[in-house]
């Protein structure tokens, strides 16, 4: 009996050992996981003649969208929505439209002209250089 006892305690502190290490840093501030990166500074969106006026382009893997509100005008501006956090789908009609849920943001300056969106999309700062818009 004395033998199966001290079995099961050994495995019984192994196993509760092995726990714990695994859990040791939960929770720890260094974590190295891989976090979302913005887009690197410089990198080159478009050509200013890719981007229609009275309309925009969307990049996806920048999390970006660039507008023409009138021609010669570039802005840029956050492409994830502000009510859920989908990203945009189209630029049409003079607005940035999310298809998650409908929101509408202006072209100009991103107010949102229909909800649910509670505020405008963030502004994204580019240069536009010739005929390169680049984020800056």
């Amino acid at each position: 009996m004395t033998n199966r006892s001290t079995r099961r305690t050994v495995l019984l502190a192994t196993g509760t050992s092995a726990l714990l290490a695994g859990c040791s840093n939960y929770g720890d501030s260094n974590d190295s996981s891989p976090s979302v990166a913005a887009a690197p500074s410089g990198q080159e969106l478009a050509t200013t003649s890719e981007i229609p006026v009275g309309g925009g382009k969307i990049f996806k893997e920048q999390k970006v969208v660039v507008t023409q509100p009138t021609k010669g005008e570039f802005k840029a501006f956050s492409a994830i929505c502000t009510h859920l956090g989908c990203t945009v789908g189209s630029v049409s009609g003079g607005t940035i439209n999310c298809p998650c849920h409908g929101s509408k943001y202006s072209i100009e300056n991103a107010a949102v002209e229909a909800g649910p969106a509670p505020r405008p999309l963030p502004a994204e700062k580019i240069t536009v250089e010739g005929n390169s818009i680049r984020l800056a």
